[in-house]
């Protein structure tokens, strides 16, 4: 209970704080906008209830991206974390490249993803698997390069193969890393699915969102962004419930 009241209590003081001024025109004379340009938690609520089925089909298409790219940035990032582990020569050459990823921007990929992959769902999966390949790859990576050189030496005294110690040793205890960079992965895939939208898309909390904001139903946006976000906090929690399960030795 105490872990749950403190942050509640902040959100319900914010919330109460917001659409006192919103209600009072405060908000909207402080931004020097038009007040209903700065809808209150109460018009937002309204719009989520009103557009629920619209929300929703919305949001099952980004939740769709969001889940198979984060999917695909999984394989990868293990597979490549991996290789990169086994062999020294893949990680000095690859791990360069792999941190140089991340100086380019994905608002510049995304329409090119667009021009070679077509306007399907592709170039979205494409977006949240690029945005969630670097976290899951180099927290796996530091991972099985953290276990305790004494674990190593033990278990080939007892005569263990190589793969009995990654098995055995180096997956354990990296399993705690690639939770934790899934769990950052889940926290940006949804900005990668909404980047890959506002490309090229019919569908999605994401063109809704531009959509929406291009005919100023802003309480609407704000609902939409609302939906991101408890998706978000779902996945990210689904995520940690499962490494409590599954990491049962922390």
């Amino acid at each position: 209970m105490s872990r749950w009241l403190l942050p509640a209590l902040l959100i319900a003081a914010l919330i109460g704080a917001w659409q006192l001024a919103a209600s009072t025109g405060a908000l909207a004379d402080v931004l020097g906008l038009e007040p209903f340009l700065v809808p209150s938690p109460s018009e937002i609520a309204t719009a989520l209830w009103e557009n629920r089925s619209l929300l929703a089909e919305n949001a099952w298409v980004t939740l769709q991206e969001v889940l198979l790219g984060i999917c695909c940035a999984l394989v990868a990032g293990l597979g490549f974390a991996l290789a990169m582990h086994l062999s020294d020569t893949v990680r000095r050459a690859a791990y360069p490249l792999l941190v140089g990823t991340q100086a380019v921007p994905i608002v510049a990929v995304a329409p090119i993803l667009i021009v070679w992959l077509g306007f399907g769902i592709g170039p979205k999966l494409a977006v949240v698997a690029l945005i969630c390949f670097f976290p899951i790859t180099v927290n796996t990576l530091d991972g099985l390069r953290s276990v305790d050189p004494e674990a190593i030496k033990m278990m080939r005294t007892l005569d263990a193969t190589r793969w009995q110690i990654l098995r055995r040793v180096e997956a354990p205890t990296a399993l705690p890393y690639v939770f934790s960079g899934a769990k950052i992965a889940v926290a940006v895939a949804m900005i990668a699915a909404v980047f890959g939208e506002w490309v090229a898309s019919e569908a999605g909390l994401g063109h809704m969102i531009l959509q929406d904001n291009a005919r100023l139903e802003m309480a609407r946006v704000f609902a939409a962004v609302a939906v991101l976000a408890a998706m978000a906090i779902a996945l990210f929690g689904l995520f940690a419930l499962a490494e409590r399960r599954v990491v049962t030795w922390r």
